[in-house]
């Protein structure tokens, strides 16, 4: 009696969870354009869930970006990566927006913003905090740009609508922001997985993916599936807009066995602490190997994402042996434009295979802290790094350490270290680690240092090995030269560049005075804005000072001239 009660608890709360209503007029849009997405919110991204939309901004920046509602400025950052120049706004309703990606902030708010990088003589301000009274911002007042700063790939402007309370984010479209989609998803492929030893697919014990066939807009059937166990179903699946090519994720995916539902999650909201565990939603080992995401239609343990609602059988399938089973799964679209893939299902008997047991000498027990060593090479592992037991493969090799392949998703991060005692002093400071499981695109990660040691904090398995960076940066002028009359510019340009470790620092002066320089990392180019300050007498001295991820500096001086 008490399970049943309890099961009308949890069925009336995830009911009135789902059926929570949001205001479709509080928020206006965010630019006075066309609203067309170039992403979805809770698209599969790598490691994490997409926690905004990207809004097309006519493929270029300045855009002006309006206060969706009454409000205050209470976050501002601007950083190299990430978000780059991001403003966060506080509404009376509770709710929080954000805005990413901006190439420049409103004059009042840039003004403030550009104060406080001159004091910590920085590019970088981390996060700043006015006070509530200091940008108050009324519905439809310009608060930014839209640009192409952090880790975007192309002007837009990323937009997120959080619960100020609980900083969970949740998905713009359910305030009113209409989006034109008459498409139905597409479903590209099917994945069968057995779910324990004894579980068959198609007389074998290996996941495998599946022929289907399109028949139909939104209609789609896949070969019949021989199966005995318990097994579970997964789909590579995307959307696509009206007005826009790019593969957008989904809104919601389910599951009928028999015409009953036995599969639901959504994107309606979700929690930053969450975000990790779409490495337990998607197979992960597949888009280690093939950078193809499944999405599961069955929830493994140790995921705690809250997406689901009323799975049956954590969404496993059990097949019993001469039976037939009518599956249908169904993608949709935040318009609910669905596409339905029908796969057919005949239990059989079982067939005895010998199983082949995964054993190496690195034997992971997850609930425990792990330590291996090899060759001056020590990888250490916290407590619950990993969601399950398993084996690693670990091996040193004409210098590199071979940590497994990147298949197995990682909860925490662990360190890796490497044995430097044999290196000359010179060696020590040019050294740092690179991971090579790409060959070709040698990347260098956060090194630090001691000793006779140096180690990284990673949470991707892979390849990686110690490289050595002896070259200074680059510097190139881009909009002067040495000696030049540049009266009518209103800005100074250079380029930099790093070949080996990377950028880490740069430095610029004006006749012995720090200037800021606006940083794309992308173009590698820094910018100088002369109206940041009146500059006294015609003849200036330029000087930029470029640093590398391990100290190699690079120093030029050039004169130029400029009427007052």
């Amino acid at each position: 009696m008490k399970h049943y009660y309890t099961l009308i608890l949890l069925f009336v709360v995830s009911l009135g969870f789902a059926q929570k209503k949001y205001s479709k007029s509080y928020f206006a849009k965010p630019m006075g354009i066309p609203v067309v997405v170039a992403g979805t919110f809770g698209e599969l991204r790598s490691n994490h869930f997409h926690s905004g939309i990207d809004l097309k901004t006519q493929q270029k920046e300045g855009i002006p970006i309006l206060a969706p509602a009454n409000g205050y400025v209470f976050r501002i950052k601007v950083a190299q990566y990430g978000f780059g120049k991001v403003l966060y706004v506080k509404h009376p309703s509770g709710h929080t927006t954000v805005f990413a990606h901006l190439q420049r902030f409103a004059p009042k708010i840039q003004k403030y913003v550009k104060s406080i990088q001159y004091k910590k003589k920085s590019y970088y301000t981390g996060n700043l905090f006015p006070d509530e009274e200091k940008f108050p911002v009324k519905k439809g007042e310009i608060i930014g740009y839209s640009g192409d700063t952090g880790s975007s790939g192309g002007p837009h402007l990323h937009y997120e609508i959080r619960d100020s309370k609980t900083d969970r984010i949740i998905n713009p479209l359910h305030f009113g922001l209409e989006v034109k989609d008459t498409r139905h998803p597409i479903i590209e492929k099917l994945m069968a997985f057995p779910l324990d030893s004894a579980a068959r697919v198609n007389n074998s014990n290996l996941k495998s993916v599946i022929p289907i066939k399109k028949l139909e807009n939104g209609k789609y059937v896949s070969e019949r599936i021989l199966a005995n166990g318990t097994i579970g179903l997964g789909v590579s699946t995307f959307d696509r807009q009206d007005g826009a090519m790019n593969r957008n994720g989904i809104y919601s995916l389910e599951m009928h066995v028999n015409g009953q539902r036995v599969y639901y999650h959504d994107v309606e909201t979700f929690s930053f602490a969450e975000s990790k565990y779409i490495n337990l939603l998607i197979d992960y080992d597949h888009y280690g190997k093939y950078k193809k995401r499944f999405q599961k239609t069955h929830r493994v343990s140790k995921n705690k994402l809250s997406l689901y609602e009323n799975l049956v059988n954590e969404g496993r399938l059990t097949i019993e042996p001469f039976s037939s089973y009518n599956i249908e799964i169904i993608a949709k679209d935040f318009n609910g434009n669905a596409s339905t893939l029908r796969i057919p299902i005949k239990g059989v008997a079982q067939n005895k295979i010998e199983t082949q047991k995964d054993t190496t000498n690195y034997k992971i027990t997850a609930a425990n802290f792990n330590k291996f060593e090899q060759d001056g090479v020590s990888i250490a592992f916290p407590k619950k790094s990993f969601y399950h037991d398993c084996y690693l493969d670990f091996e040193v090799k004409d210098g590199i350490a071979k940590i497994h392949e990147p298949t197995i998703p990682l909860d925490k991060r662990f360190t890796l270290t490497f044995n430097t005692s044999h290196l000359t002093a010179t060696e020590k400071q040019q050294v740092y680690i690179a991971n090579v499981t790409k060959k070709k695109y040698p990347k260098h990660v956060s090194t630090k240092k001691k000793e006779n040691k140096v180690y990284t904090n990673q949470k991707t398995l892979g390849s990686y090995t110690l490289k050595f960076d002896s070259i200074k940066p680059k510097i190139s002028l881009i909009n002067f030269a040495d000696q030049q009359w540049i009266t009518k510019n209103k800005t100074l340009k250079v380029k930099i560049k790093d070949e080996e470790s990377g950028i880490k620092d740069f430095r610029g002066y004006i006749d012995n005075e720090w200037i800021l320089m606006e940083y794309n990392h992308k173009k590698g180019i820094l910018t100088y804005d002369f109206s940041d300050k009146k500059l006294v007498g015609s003849k200036h001295i330029f000087k930029i000072v470029v640093s590398d991820n391990v100290g190699n500096t690079e120093t030029i001086s050039k004169t130029f001239y400029r009427k007052p």
